[in-house]
């Protein structure tokens, strides 16, 4: 069978949208490393040339990449890592040591992760070091070749490096970027993080030892570039099993960024944020409603999601609440209205809602104080309120002051969409909302 015959070969259905799944979440959730960083350049030959001249010429070096989340930091570290491995020496030599501030909250809990990843467990054994840095030069020393006239480079990547700042005596910075100015090992200390001002908050000791090299990635995408990335991210490659499926599928990708709504939705999506991983979030759902049934992508399905990405929250737990719950909500919103914004505690909110029960309602059972207290608590622990700044925590609880969280739309929202809501809490609320 000739390449195009093969190329051309017609697949079951079931199989095409079984490999389109496999193809495109590969693509969107695993994050793929790029063939090129896009519109990084040269950020990505300064990178590379800094982290070459460490693994293969042995120099030190230390450098941030700043920028926004989601605006490729991870991503050209990944790309120049590639790059840089497809030199022999540098992949038999280099070391590489992740470490995030999120995860590694401690001095102690860094410097154990630098042994287990240096696989240093066994050389360090039961020692006990006088300080940080004994223990840190202790390790450099260990990856020391057997003619100890070299040592194999190491390359520290700090993601979140602004948290790492926070430790005590900023001891593990000064002692990893010191490391990277002194001739004992080459070391490479990358650190990543968002923050502008990072330098601002190292110490005067530290930063004297950073070689105040920054790699700024502030550059924002365009709409055109953001519309581009969404028809990147849903094509199909050409050497899709099945052509004509494959032609299919691009054809309606293109009919779908071409949509009027769908490019609202899109638009309204960049404006909010133009990070791609929200943009992910949004194509992973469009994804999900692709089945044998609907082999194709429609523009019901972006909008769908869009409402999916765009929902709120606090509006959702609403739906969730118990009558007693969501009855407390309203009695708070009464309160709201009538003092005009000013805090309130359980007792005045219960006092309100007994108001309710003995003017109205004969479809509610009267309420235990107890009930009514928990029920109360378990809104405060869905954060729908919170204490008041200053609130004496000595106060007893049912005379806390709170604060509601939520505003009328979501209010109204939860009552129009709760099931089997009573009548009597319906014209409640409308008291309440000028509803209905």
């Amino acid at each position: 069978m000739s390449k195009r015959k093969a190329k051309d070969a017609s697949l079951p259905v079931g199989e095409c949208v079984a490999k389109l799944q496999e193809i495109l979440r590969g693509r969107i959730c695993r994050q793929q490393t790029p063939a090129r960083p896009e519109g990084l350049e040269a950020q990505h030959k300064h990178l590379l040339d800094l982290l070459r001249r460490t693994a293969v010429h042995g120099e030190s070096n230390s450098v941030l990449l700043v920028g926004p989340r989601g605006a490729g930091k991870t991503t050209l570290l990944q790309c120049a890592l590639r790059d840089l491995l497809q030199d022999e020496e540098a992949r038999r030599n280099l070391l590489q040591v992740h470490l995030n501030g999120l995860l590694q909250t401690s001095d102690g809990a860094a410097l154990k992760e630098i042994t287990r990843q240096l696989q240093l467990e066994n050389v360090v054994g039961d020692r006990v070091f006088g300080s940080f840095a004994e223990n840190l030069a202790f390790l450099l020393e260990a990856l020391r070749k057997g003619d100890r006239s070299s040592s194999r480079p190491v390359l520290l990547v700090l993601d979140e490096f602004d948290l790492f700042a926070q430790h005590k005596n900023q001891t593990l910075l000064y002692n990893l970027l010191d490391a990277s100015q002194s001739a004992q090992a080459p070391v490479a200390v990358v650190g990543l993080t968002c923050r502008l001002d990072v330098l601002e908050l190292l110490e005067k000791r530290v930063k004297s030892r950073f070689s105040h090299r920054q790699i700024h990635l502030l550059s924002s995408p365009t709409f055109p570039q953001y519309l581009e990335r969404v028809r990147a991210r849903l094509s199909l490659p050409r050497d899709f099993p099945d052509g004509q499926f494959a032609r299919d599928w691009n054809g309606s990708v293109e009919s779908l960024c071409e949509d009027k709504c769908v490019r609202e939705v899109l638009h309204r999506q960049f404006i909010s944020t133009s990070d791609f991983r929200s943009l992910h979030l949004l194509l992973m759902f469009c994804l999900s409603r692709v089945s044998v049934s609907r082999p194709t992508l429609r523009a019901s399905d972006l909008l769908e999601a869009s409402r999916l990405c765009f929902t709120d929250a606090n509006a959702n737990m609403l739906h969730g609440l118990s009558i007693l719950e969501l009855c407390l909500v309203i009695a708070m919103k009464h309160l709201d209205d009538v003092y005009q914004g000013e805090p309130f505690n359980l007792q005045m909110v219960h006092n309100e809602f007994k108001k309710f029960l003995q003017r109205r309602s004969n479809s509610l059972y009267h309420f235990e104080t107890p009930v009514i207290m928990q029920a109360f608590e378990h809104l405060q622990q869905l954060e729908l309120i919170r204490p008041v700044d200053g609130s004496s925590a000595k106060c007893q609880k049912e005379f806390q002051l709170m604060r509601l969280m939520l505003d009328h739309s979501q209010v109204l929202e939860a009552l129009q969409k709760y099931p089997q809501c009573p009548t009597d809490v319906r014209q409640w609320a409308a008291s309440a909302f000028g509803w209905m």
